[in-house]
């Protein structure tokens, strides 16, 4: 039944309020944000994108920000964004619901490659020209899969959507290169290694979409590959993919991007946010770039737009470094005899007698129906991290299993154990199962809504 005319100006009313409280609650939390420190003149930026028009979406700012100061700027491009099926579908062909129905492999390699075009004269607009460009290739949506599961080169991962399992494109640097993981390190850690920036801009290891979390997984660990070979970059994760952000969606250039509290919950205060505010000018060009994308922005405008705002944020969670505890003096008879390090309150970890322990806290009123999923994925200066263990452990009910997904299969390790307490799950893995790492990634998930999403991100762990 329709509302009384007589209701508007109330509604109205309590709508304007709403977002009145709304706006200025996020330009608090937004002022309260550091400023990212200035780019000088001959600094080497590298932006790494998970797609063609991620770029622009987290780091079109920056982008010309560090043009104008000197500075040289590299896109390098993981993917080319060839597995956006609605743009397949509505961008410029008719008869859309019959395409629908004989789509073919070709056709998402040819979307692939009107997106690498598509970047080219997007960043054309923001200042950068086609030889500032790398496009690595890989599969859209498949490189998180390659990076848990997709060591083997007897067993490269297949593209359900290009229908290849090595890169298709010309133009790319990894034209042919089958889809393995050690691949993509590969050619990350040569592009690192020649390039050699001194500022890293990638896509957060917070972020909701596998390729972005997975580039983030494939940059920290070619780092610490090069460790000893190249000067260690500052990094500063963008984040582009959170449940319910930002808003209001749309173009909206005078609004500022807060942080997604929501997304983060308790340990939004973890996180050393940065911002970069933008000029008119910047803005603009943002646009514009954006505009570029014709093949995205035709099917996801309201979304897109959204990110053309007055600033652009960066922020990582800090590195946890665990000391090694001993109990030859005090035997570890329950968890409040370990010291576990932790910053959040869902999470703890400690590593005692050359022992990983993992503590996951859980409301009490759940006893028994447990799903928690998480992977160890070690690393150490003087072995590649592609013949690391990638560990990955599944805990259900009271059972566990441990999947060695470097090897490809389930293994049994002497002295991996799991404890159960009314608020708490305790395990324990021994350390010589992760390859004995300096340190290790540490990736949770759990369909369990109390823990919020943000607490899933990986975070990069050292062992003093």
């Amino acid at each position: 039944m329709p509302l009384k005319s007589k209701y508007y100006p109330a509604i109205l009313a309590g709508f304007f309020i709403s977002v009145t409280v709304l706006t200025s609650r996020v330009f608090a939390e937004v002022n309260d944000i550091p400023a990212l420190e200035p780019f000088v003149k001959g600094e080497r930026v590298l932006i790494l994108a998970p797609h063609p028009d991620d770029e622009d979406i987290g780091c079109g700012g920056v982008i010309q920000r560090a043009l104008k100061a000197g500075a040289q700027v590299k896109v390098t491009y993981l993917t080319c964004g060839d597995n956006n099926i609605f743009s397949i579908i509505f961008y410029n062909k008719p008869f859309f619901l019959f395409r629908l129905l004989f789509l073919r492999n070709k056709d998402f390699v040819d979307l692939g490659h009107q997106r690498v075009h598509e970047a080219i004269n997007a960043m054309k607009i923001l200042g950068l020209n086609e030889k500032d460009l790398i496009f690595l290739g890989y599969p859209d949506h498949g490189t998180n899969q390659m990076f848990i599961y997709s060591w083997n080169h007897e067993k490269p991962y297949r593209s359900s959507f290009s229908g290849h399992s090595n890169v298709p494109y010309q133009e790319s640097m990894g034209y042919k290169k089958e889809f393995t993981a050690d691949n993509v390190i590969e050619d990350i850690k040569n592009v690192i290694s020649s390039y050699k920036p001194d500022k890293i801009f990638v896509s957060s290891s917070s972020d909701v979409n596998g390729d972005h979390w997975a580039y983030y997984l494939y940059t920290m660990m070619s780092l610490a590959d090069l460790n000893k070979e190249v000067p260690a970059p500052k990094i500063y994760p963008y984040l582009v993919h959170a449940p319910g952000w930002p808003l209001p969606r749309h173009y909206h250039p005078d609004l500022e991007i807060g942080p997604p509290l929501k997304f983060f919950g308790d340990v939004y205060p973890l996180i050393n946010w940065r911002q970069l505010k933008l000029t008119d000018e910047e803005i603009d060009k943002k646009y514009k770039a954006m505009l570029a994308y014709d093949s995205q922005v035709r099917v996801s405008s309201f979304y897109l737009m959204s990110f053309v705002r007055q600033n652009e944020l960066f922020g990582d969670f800090p590195r946890i470094i665990l000391k090694k505890q001993s109990s030859s003096r005090a035997p570890v008879k329950q968890d409040k005899d370990i010291v576990f390090t932790s910053d959040m309150q869902w999470t703890g970890y400690a590593v005692i007698d050359d022992c990983l322990w993992v503590k996951i806290r859980k409301p009490r009123e759940i006893k028994q129906r447990l799903n928690v999923f998480f992977g160890i994925f070690g690393y150490r200066d003087d072995v590649s991290f592609a013949k690391m263990p990638n560990i990955l452990v599944r805990i259900k009910y009271k059972r566990f299993s441990i999947f060695n997904a470097t090897l490809g299969r389930y293994i049994d390790v002497d002295g991996a154990s799991l404890d159960i307490n009314p608020e708490s799950v305790i395990f324990k893995i021994p350390l010589s199962a992760l390859g004995d790492p300096k340190g290790f990634l540490f990736g949770l998930e759990t369909p369990a809504e109390y823990l919020p999403l943000g607490c899933t991100a990986f975070r990069m762990i050292s062992i003093e």
